[in-house]
């Protein structure tokens, strides 16, 4: 009798066991499962800015005390009146979800990609909303309106002296979430007629909500 009851006891033990095991490996694999949604469910809302295409159609661009710009593809702008500093960007969404853009910052000269950005929080915030939709164009505009502020008058400098600048923008998904500060170069390239093109480059993108994969 005692042997029955001690293999009936190694008995419930081990279906215990075994069913314990079934358990935690349904649970890891509805884990991953659950992950893996999450995973493409961001992709389909993460947004990528880069500098349109040289084809593709201008930008026109209105800024709140009536001025208006033309921004070239791939390319752009900075011009100059009373004292403020009119700026913009032709811009490409190559992710996959709309992409917002919350705030700028700007360095009155090229800064590589392996400089570090500024707290979010000292970005200069926009006026209007600004959207880019998935695989098309946009724009990024921003203006610099106190003359006696130091960095209108070092950006003034720098264009005068004919070198390039950097602005860092900041945006995310529709959601409010998957911030982004990608940096663009602007490099000016004297043309035939004797204007001044703006040419854009990006350097580096750095998510902020979630890990950096470098």
């Amino acid at each position: 009798m005692r042997d029955w009851a001690t293999l009936s006891s190694v008995a419930t033990a081990l279906a215990t066991l075994v069913l314990a095991v079934a358990t935690f490996a349904s649970v890891r694999s509805a884990n991953r499962t659950a992950r893996a949604a999450e995973g493409a469910l961001l992709e389909g809302l993460r947004p990528v800015l880069v500098a349109s295409r040289l084809q593709d159609p201008p930008e026109k661009v209105r800024f709140v005390d009536g001025r208006w710009i033309r921004i070239p593809g791939g390319c752009g702008v900075v011009e100059r009146a009373d004292g403020t500093i009119y700026l913009g960007m032709a811009l490409r969404n190559v992710g996959r979800g709309l992409a917002v853009l919350h705030g700028w910052d700007l360095t009155p000269e090229l800064v590589r990609g392996d400089h570090g950005y500024r707290s979010p929080e000292q970005f200069h915030r926009l006026v209007r909303d600004l959207y880019v939709p998935p695989g098309d164009t946009g724009f990024w505009q921003g203006a610099l309106r106190d003359p006696t502020d130091s960095l209108n008058r070092s950006l003034a400098a720098t264009v005068d002296r004919g070198e390039g600048f950097t602005v860092d923008l900041l945006y995310g998904d529709v959601e409010g979430g998957q911030r982004m500060i990608s940096r663009f170069g602007l490099t000016p390239q004297e043309q035939e007629d004797g204007s001044v093109s703006w040419l854009i480059s990006v350097s580096r993108h750095w998510n902020l909500d979630r890990s950096d994969p470098r």
